[in-house]
């Protein structure tokens, strides 16, 4: 069961990671179009700079909930390295608690925010505000699977 959860967390942190450099590299298509059109052009497109903010949102939260499934977040390793093996089991164990519980609260408020601001119209490009913070729900759910599959992983490598 746990290698069954462990391949799904693997293909959705690869389509992630793939969504998220999709998302970079038409971000900096959509600047450099921004940069011809006011500096060649002479005409600034008005729906480059919030298409690019809101690219942003999705390959940063994407990318961020990636880090977290391969342990590229920030830590305290010196601490980890020092402590025995009881206490750094705690540490680590308390991390992804921790870190499962931000992304719980990320998909939480995420999609409040999402539900709230659904109705408002983005300027210049139109789509509904609420796509702003789709992103950080949809980011908190993989968190928290991540999560989830690390805890899961360290419960039974403790039991052996």
């Amino acid at each position: 069961m746990l290698e069954r959860f462990t391949l799904f967390c693997a293909i959705l942190s690869r389509l992630a990671l793939w969504a998220a450099g999709v998302g970079l590299v038409t971000m900096a298509g959509c600047v450099a179009w921004l940069v011809i059109g006011r500096y060649v052009l002479n005409d600034s497109p008005t729906w480059t700079e919030p298409a690019v903010l809101l690219l942003m949102s999705w390959f940063i939260v994407l990318g961020a909930a990636v880090g977290v499934r391969e342990r590229d977040h920030l830590g305290f390793e010196v601490g980890l390295a020092v402590a025995p093996a009881p206490v750094a089991f705690a540490m680590r164990f308390g991390t992804e608690i921790a870190v499962g519980a931000f992304g719980v609260a990320m998909t939480w408020y995420g999609a409040a925010l999402a539900r709230g601001t659904w109705t408002d119209r983005t300027p210049m490009i139109g789509l509904p505000k609420g796509l702003d913070y789709v992103p950080m729900a949809i980011g908190g759910v993989l968190i928290a699977l991540f999560s989830v599959e690390k805890l899961w992983r360290m419960l039974v490598a403790a039991r052996e």
